[in-house]
């Protein structure tokens, strides 16, 4: 098993709150990382007919079968079982982690929580392997940087093996299939697969939601609930602008994202890594990529967003801002493989308009090394040990 970064904070929460929830896409890691932390309680899949049916039935006598605890996955598709939890949990308030709940449906999961179990559930969220948990090879094949923007990063992939455009490609069909049918009834599938490709085509844009409307033939009202469908089953993600104009005027519209850059090139019909290489698509996918790097290393420590962009009315615009403890620190991202004099331009640019000093371009290259004015250029392989605290703090 490739150790996963998050399990030491899936087994803090254990010490601390009554439940853990751990939530995630589907064939993120979930059930592996579950039981791997508590091998002593029973798993119960509700993806099983059998349990399903019990557990929708009798919840009651269900849950008297495992009074001792238990992880429950794919918990949301009985959502009959949550009141019935919770004076469970109630009855012994001492205990701690007794229960394990695992989703791949954000949406219904957190509903429930909300509703039923506040205050009592721990709450983490898994994404597919980051590169410091399975970190490619210094040569050979799978090694380069687009064959990992090819692949992506979920477990099948990355440690199975298994080939990338087949299990991608019958990810999707399942998704469409019957997740989203779980989530909303969306009658006409075909218009929301049509959805997926086109915000495979705008990664890295603001979302403009007039826009796809009139591609796709549909109300905004409908548009709105399907990007939260997408958001919630852990297909897409949106990085919004920070707040703070610094006097000019600024963009507030958030860009789209993908949570893996495998599904945005399946959905973008590029054949292979090679494809790739040439795609115009190569340079959405790279910062795609860093910026979803950036997120894993926040939710394995059980930590929200702290990334935004910024762009002024001017067109200047700096990637991310990453907000920490010690303050703003700027981020470009450059897809090609040789530092170019202009790199830095924009962050100088926002370096002077702020006050500040230091940020980093993180690039598609090999080498990494600190200029003058504490700006780093960095390697992307160095996403697999990148610390914001630590760089702010040199």
């Amino acid at each position: 098993m490739i150790t996963r970064q998050a399990a030491e904070k899936v087994l803090q929460l254990s010490r601390q709150m009554k439940a853990v929830a751990v939530v995630g896409p589907r064939q993120s890691g979930k059930t592996t990382l579950c039981r791997h932390c508590f091998p002593e309680k029973p798993y119960v899949s509700l993806e099983n007919p059998a349990n399903l049916r019990f557990a929708l039935e009798d919840p009651q006598r269900f849950l008297a079968r495992y009074s001792e605890g238990a992880i429950f996955d794919e918990v949301q598709r009985a959502p009959e079982i949550f009141s019935w939890l919770q004076g469970i949990l109630d009855e012994k308030p001492e205990a701690k982690g007794r229960f394990v709940l695992s989703g791949s449906n954000n949406f219904l999961l957190l509903e429930k929580i909300t509703q039923t179990l506040a205050g009592r559930v721990g709450y983490l969220d898994l994404l597919p392997f980051s590169l410091a948990e399975a970190r490619p090879p210094a040569e050979g094949p799978g090694s380069d940087l687009d064959s990992i923007l090819w692949q992506g990063r979920y477990p099948p992939i990355v440690a199975d093996g298994v080939d990338a455009h087949d299990w991608l490609g019958a990810y999707i069909r399942t998704y469409v299939e019957r997740d989203v049918r779980q989530i909303r009834n969306v009658q006409n599938l075909q218009i929301f697969s049509k959805l997926l490709a086109l915000c495979a085509a705008r990664i890295g844009t603001p979302f403009n939601a007039s826009n796809l409307c009139i591609e796709l033939g549909v109300s905004r009202a409908t548009l709105d609930d399907w990007l939260s469908i997408l958001q919630a089953s852990y297909i897409v993600w949106l990085l919004p602008p920070h707040h703070a104009n610094f006097n000019k005027r600024i963009l507030k519209t958030p860009k789209i994202y993908f949570y893996d850059t495998g599904l945005a090139a399946y959905l973008l019909d590029i054949a292979s890594p090679r494809a790739l290489s040439i795609s115009p698509f190569r340079g959405p996918l790279f910062e795609n990529f860093v910026l979803t790097e950036l997120l894993k290393t926040r939710f394995n420590r059980g930590l929200r967003s702290n990334l935004f962009f910024w762009q002024d009315s001017n067109g200047r615009e700096v990637d991310v801002l990453l907000q920490s403890a010690k303050g703003l620190f700027p981020i470009e991202i450059k897809s090609g493989q040789t530092p170019q004099s202009d790199f830095f331009k924009n962050i100088r640019y926002l370096n002077e308009l702020t006050q500040t000093t230091g940020g980093a371009v993180l690039y598609g290259g090999d080498e990494s090394y600190e200029r003058a004015n504490g700006h780093h250029l960095l390697s992307w392989r160095s996403l697999a040990d990148f610390s914001v605290e630590r760089i702010m703090g040199e």
